[in-house]
């Protein structure tokens, strides 16, 4: 004979409130305010896993026992008039490949961003490339679960560098 049980009602669990994304577009002014950057030009690159800032003259160095690293930056496209002088505390050396496969050891530094009315820590990888189009690539690491990204639009949340 078989267990006549009442049927137990599914227990549901409450729904997930979705957290709103705030939309951005291919490429957008940020800034980095512990490296002194007040503006500059970021391409969003979701096949970039880590960020990657354009940096030379790295100097890397020991303050006590923390590693260090110093570098300039040119922090706006085709203007190599400007230069800012960086310094932060390097958290890893790494190997990274880029787009067209080639592998470069790279300084690795976590610092904030200020993107639109959003501020976070990101890791970013410093590469001495002066090819890059942009000085700065903004990886989906740095963008996993803030943003949702418009291909066909540039500068969603800040207009201009002066927004900044």
């Amino acid at each position: 004979m078989k267990d006549k049980q009442a049927a137990k009602p599914m227990k549901r669990d409450a729904p997930k409130q979705k957290k709103i994304l705030t939309k951005i577009g291919w490429r957008e002014w940020v800034s980095l305010p512990e490296l002194k950057i007040n503006a500059i030009k970021a391409k969003v690159d979701t096949g970039a896993r880590t960020s990657a800032l354009h940096a030379f003259s790295l100097k890397p160095f020991k303050e006590g026992n923390q590693d260090k690293i110093s570098f300039d930056i040119h922090p706006v496209q085709n203007d190599t008039s400007e230069i800012v002088t960086c310094v932060a505390d390097v958290i890893d050396l790494r190997w990274v490949s880029d787009s067209g496969g080639h592998r470069e050891e790279r300084y690795v530094i976590k610092t904030p961003i200020i993107l639109g009315d959003h501020q976070w820590p990101i890791e970013i990888t410093l590469t001495e490339r002066d090819s890059m189009l942009f000085r700065m690539l903004l990886g989906r690491t740095a963008l996993k679960r803030r943003f949702l990204i418009n291909p066909s639009r540039s500068f969603i949340t800040t207009k201009n560098k002066a927004f900044l």
